[in-house]
């Protein structure tokens, strides 16, 4: 039987979710910028709330939740940020 380290396997999926929002995140930065120039301060605030939830992912309880590695592979807060 193999034996799974869940500190370690928790460590990688956070450093997952870090490249897989990495995109995101630049995209975000550039509509971010282009409600500034047009004065869109509602655009402004909701992006910064996507980039905030974005940021917040890693630190998803479910991922210290997690006991096995296929509840592990079930958490995806990136993916179900709308962005």
């Amino acid at each position: 039987m193999i034996k799974v380290n869940m500190d370690k396997a928790r460590e990688i999926k956070k450093d997952m979710i870090r490249a897989e929002r990495k995109p995101k995140l630049e995209e975000l930065d550039v509509q971010f910028m282009r409600a500034v120039e047009s004065g869109d301060t509602e655009a402004q605030a909701t992006i910064a709330a996507q980039k905030q939830a974005l940021r917040d992912a890693p630190a998803d309880s479910r991922i210290d939740a997690a006991t096995t590695p296929d509840e592990l592979k079930l958490v995806d807060p990136v993916g179900e940020i709308d962005v």
